[in-house]
């Protein structure tokens, strides 16, 4: 009995010994000692997690463009010699909502000082109207009454074009909602970009189908906005299976989503997703469970997320091995408000609060000196812009740390080497380019992603390269982490005989820097890979590719070549 016990607090000793070790690594642990594997694991399992939620949301929240093209007008020169003709010195606005329209007549700000007859007085009304049309005031007119010219004023007076009723088309069943979905009410004045907003607030649920028709209203100077909407199946339950794991914790994962359309049927979205490791047996494992809902409120919307995972695995300790495991959870809650949107641009701005909650234990004793315990807030800013044939995006956003939600300090912090409290500046820049060649259609895609902090971060808050979610070519077992860093992707796709069959060539980049990288190897990788992705039948979705690294470190572990997959089955 008494062996046993000293046995036991022998063991107790050591856990708590590596526990202690883990929290200050950076002084006390060798390069390979098992309390640096330790955090090493912890660590790299939650980038690598926190890589495979931000691609499961991206995949169940679909983003929609609604764009409602109106002809481009070319308006002609100015007539020279017009007589009879009067010098016009300033132009006025007037009529019911003209105050709100002033900024129109700078588009004819041209007719000033010229000496205009009938034809110019035409152009510089059709001018101003084509400003008001531009901006998506469709059903606004503008025109002249008869008036005294030798005054040199031309005044233009202006109608505004109102939403009559905003109504179905036919009888819809109880899930069809139009209060949150279009911004606009009746009495205001018509605008397709609130058209396009409630189209957008429709479309983005799957199942759903919307077209909005401007009808003639029943007053003057009015029309009514009639939604044709249908609905399809609104539960979807989607089977996948990919090779993104880690060999110590499960390479082969597999995931079951349930999408639910509208849960309360206001146009929001819902899905439940399930996963784990599968295949192989052996001293470890992982699982992990997602939530996420969406509520749209015309230009605002709603998000709420939260996830949790769970892995363990064996680490050797002197003359015995450990069973080291981890527990994460976050959630978090994003507030999102479309700020400006025109025919080619939309920036939209986001506020989001999040916690997060992560603990580890060997062979089932927790590490009280390793669970953590943060919370923060996040604003930023999004730019969704066509330009040409190209879509462009971009992401800024400042993430900071704080005190809230019961959150305690790290375990770095201990001896300032890191810490959750402090500021971190996160970007990105996305292109797509498409394009034609050989008469078959073509992609060109280039994407930056960037962070910065001037302090020194905890493992979990740096950013981490080597993977198919960054530099692809590498097979991810090994990860280079810094608090400086940026990754630059991309690919030339050809959309095989435009078949749907995607055949893409990956080359990609990637360095870090900061205190945080002292310890590693190296600071910078490249990589390539070739892959082919696209769907059959409607509902098998698949991505294959095989890549190699093209630098890495001498020191750098990975593979000399990497093949992976992913594939997913709506059922």
């Amino acid at each position: 009995m008494r062996q046993d016990c000293a046995q036991g607090l022998l063991r107790l000793i050591r856990w708590g010994w590596l526990g202690l070790s883990v929290a200050v690594t950076p002084v006390l642990a060798s390069p390979n000692s098992p309390a640096r594997e330790a955090a090493s694991i912890d660590a790299q399992e939650q980038l690598r997690q926190q890589e495979r939620e931000r691609v499961l949301r991206e995949e169940n929240t679909p983003q929609p463009d609604a764009r409602l093209r109106r002809p481009d007008v070319t308006l002609p020169d100015y007539p020279q010699n017009e007589s009879p003709c009067f010098i016009i010195n300033s132009l006025r606005l007037t009529g019911d909502s003209a105050d709100r329209f002033g900024w129109a007549l700078k588009a004819a700000k041209g007719a000033k000082g010229r000496c205009l007859g009938s034809q110019g007085i035409v152009l510089t009304i059709n001018t101003v109207q084509n400003a008001i049309l531009a901006a998506g005031y469709v059903t606004t007119r503008v025109m002249a009454q008869e008036q005294d010219l030798t005054t040199g004023v031309l005044t233009l007076t202006l109608q505004p074009g109102r939403i009559g009723q905003v109504r179905f088309n036919d009888t819809v069943s109880w899930r069809g909602r139009l209060w949150n979905a279009i911004p606009a009410s009746p009495g205001e004045i018509l605008n397709l970009r609130d058209i396009e907003q409630g189209l957008e607030n429709f479309k983005r649920v799957p199942s759903a189908a919307a077209d909005i028709q401007i009808v003639p209203g029943q007053q003057d100077a009015t029309s009514d906005l009639l939604v044709n909407w249908q609905e399809g199946r609104p539960v979807r339950l989607s089977l996948g299976l990919d090779d993104s794991g880690s060999k110590s914790t499960g390479r082969y994962l597999g995931s079951a989503t349930l999408a639910v359309d509208a849960p309360f049927a206001q146009n929001d979205l819902f899905y439940a997703n399930a996963g784990k490791d599968l295949f192989e047996h052996g001293p470890f494992g992982n699982h992990s469970h997602a939530l996420n809902y969406f509520f749209p409120f015309g230009y605002w919307a709603l998000s709420a997320n939260y996830n949790n995972y769970t892995y363990h695995q064996n680490i050797p300790n002197a003359n015995e091995v450990l069973t080291y495991s981890g527990k994460s959870n976050n959630a978090q809650l994003t507030l999102l408000r479309l700020i400006f949107r025109n025919q080619s641009h939309k920036t939209t701005l986001n506020l989001r609060g999040w916690r997060k909650r992560s603990t580890n234990a060997v062979d089932g004793i927790n590490m009280d000196q390793q669970s953590r315990r943060t919370a923060g807030w996040e604003i930023g800013v999004n730019q969704h812009s066509y330009l040409g044939d190209s879509t462009l995006d971009a992401n800024i956003n400042w993430h900071r740390g704080t005190g809230a939600l019961g959150a305690k300090r790290a375990p770095e912090e201990l001896t300032h080497s890191g810490s959750a409290r402090t500021g971190i500046l996160l970007a990105d820049l996305s292109l797509n380019q498409p394009f034609a060649l050989a008469e078959q259609p073509w992609r060109y895609y280039t994407a930056v992603r960037g962070q910065w902090s001037s302090n020194a971060l905890t493992p979990q808050e740096r950013m981490a390269i080597a993977g198919r979610y960054t530099v692809r070519g590498f097979d991810g077992e090994q990860m280079l982490s810094g608090e400086k860093g940026f990754l630059w992707r991309n690919e030339l796709a050809w959309n095989v005989l435009a078949q749907g069959q995607e055949l893409y060539l990956a080359a990609d980049y990637g360095r870090v820097n900061g205190p945080g990288t002292r310890y590693l190897v190296g600071h910078q990788l490249a990589g390539s890979a070739l892959g082919v992705r696209g769907s059959l039948w409607q509902r098998f979705s698949y991505d294959l590719f095989a890549g190699v690294p093209l630098y890495k470190p001498d020191s750098f572990h990975t593979s000399g070549a990497t093949a992976g997959f992913s594939l997913n089955l709506e059922i």
